[in-house]
């Protein structure tokens, strides 16, 4: 039988083929902190005995999760991740000066290259494998070990094929892709899997839509996703500075896979995710017939805080207002994002509009600040989560939905169907 390209990227790094099950000790090429997580690897670093980095260039610390510093004690702990940079001089370190969200910050670096193999200590790491790469979240201790060694052991996962046919309609995104998913199969059906994605729709899709999608397949239980490089990855690439050379790999037609489940498209409406898990999907077309009022809207995270995201957001705004009792904040995931949105008209349609417009944080999306939610709140929001008490109040209420369906509703103050708008 053939190797799938999750399977090929192991073979290619451990040095003789692999096969889905096996566990093996592999060479990493990007390990990946931020600044809730670091301290605790700097600490078991420490604790080891280590001096010093096996791959100092291979590490990078992103400073996004509470910064500028909203407390105290966010600020010490950030005062870790600073001391241990500037100890190692490290080459990647990014903090105030250069900000943004660590899974869309580091590909606009260029540090994600495909064929790569990272790890991060943060469960949307698998956001990289929009490139073709492996890539997925581990504990901060597992973090350490790779900080000390540069490797870390794996059990190869199996993969399960999505096949997404035809063309998205009107307001249907990436973010729509894998709502649909996760709806279908759950928040475990494809628990320690690579899903890779394919068909006729990825190939037509943006790398914007192409990282939502990656995004959150953790949040189907995936161990990661997966995209082939293509046209579209390569041209994404084309401007960077990539800090090694790709591998590019590709599925094998006699592959083996777990399952493969196909989606048509053509029919597929913007999906909007009720409370209290991603797997709550509905047509946008029957969420909006419940004329259920949003106090708070969200746009940023992660998985929705591209230039696609916040252009998207100021169409549909230009010449409206958020509605009165309805609070819009939109995040921009990178300063380059905000700088070119900013250039592009983008940010003052969206403050003209009455929305509040932040520097590059994760804060609002993990309930942290920038964004709390009070009791019995309602949010439409673009992040990949919507646990209970995920973004504040334990009362409050999350539903995940695309820029579009988020911009629609802030002006409507409740949860409306932007292609009625």
């Amino acid at each position: 039988m053939g190797q799938t390209i999750t399977e090929k990227i192991f073979s290619e790094h451990v040095g003789r083929e692999v096969k889905a099950g096996e566990i093996v000790e592999c060479e990493l090429d990007m390990i990946i902190g931020n600044d809730i997580t670091t301290p605790i690897s700097i600490k078991a670093f420490r604790e080891s005995g280590a001096k010093r980095l096996a791959k100092p260039d291979n590490f990078a610390i992103v400073l996004d999760h509470f910064i500028p510093a909203k407390d105290i004690a966010s600020a010490n702990q950030a005062k870790i991740s600073r001391e241990f940079a500037y100890e190692h001089n490290l080459k990647h370190f990014f903090d105030e000066k250069d900000m943004g969200i660590e899974h869309a910050l580091l590909p606009e670096k260029g540090l994600v290259v495909p064929g790569d193999v990272i790890i991060g200590a943060d469960s949307h790491t698998c956001t990289h494998g929009a490139l073709g790469a492996f890539a997925t979240g581990m504990g901060s201790t597992d973090l350490a070990y790779g900080m000390i060694t540069g490797k870390n052991w794996f059990k190869v996962p199996p993969s399960i094929k999505v096949v997404y046919s035809g063309k998205l309609g009107e307001y249907v995104y990436g973010k729509d892709l894998i709502l649909e998913l996760i709806r279908r199969i759950g928040v475990d059906g494809a628990l320690y899997k690579a899903l890779e994605f394919t068909g006729d729709t990825i190939e037509n899709l943006d790398m914007d839509g192409r990282f939502s999608l990656c995004n959150m397949a953790i949040e189907a239980g995936a161990k990661n996703g997966i995209i082939a490089v293509d046209e579209v990855t390569k041209a994404f690439l084309a401007d960077k500075d990539l800090a090694r050379e790709p591998k590019i790999h590709y599925s094998d037609e006699d592959a083996q896979y777990e399952q493969v489940i196909e989606i048509d498209v053509n029919s597929l409406e913007p999906v909007i995710a009720f409370p209290h898990l991603p797997s709550n999907g509905r047509p946008i077309s029957e969420a909006a017939k419940m004329d259920l009022k949003v106090d708070q809207v969200f746009i940023g995270s992660c998985t929705n805080g591209r230039l696609s995201d916040i252009a998207i957001a100021a169409e549909i705004l230009k010449g409206r207002k958020v509605a009165r009792h309805t609070r819009m904040i939109v995040t921009p995931a990178t300063q380059k994002i905000l700088k070119e949105a900013e250039k592009r008209g983008y940010i003052d349609i969206l403050i003209d509009a009455g929305a509040v417009v932040s520097n590059p944080t994760c804060g609002a999306c993990l309930g942290g600040y920038m964004g709390i939610l009070g009791d019995n709140e309602r949010c439409v929001s673009t992040t990949n989560r919507n646990f209970v008490g995920r973004m504040g109040a334990r009362t409050s209420e999350i539903y995940l939905a695309n820029s579009a369906v988020a911009a629609a509703s802030a002006v409507a103050g409740k949860i409306t169907d932007p292609r009625e708008l």
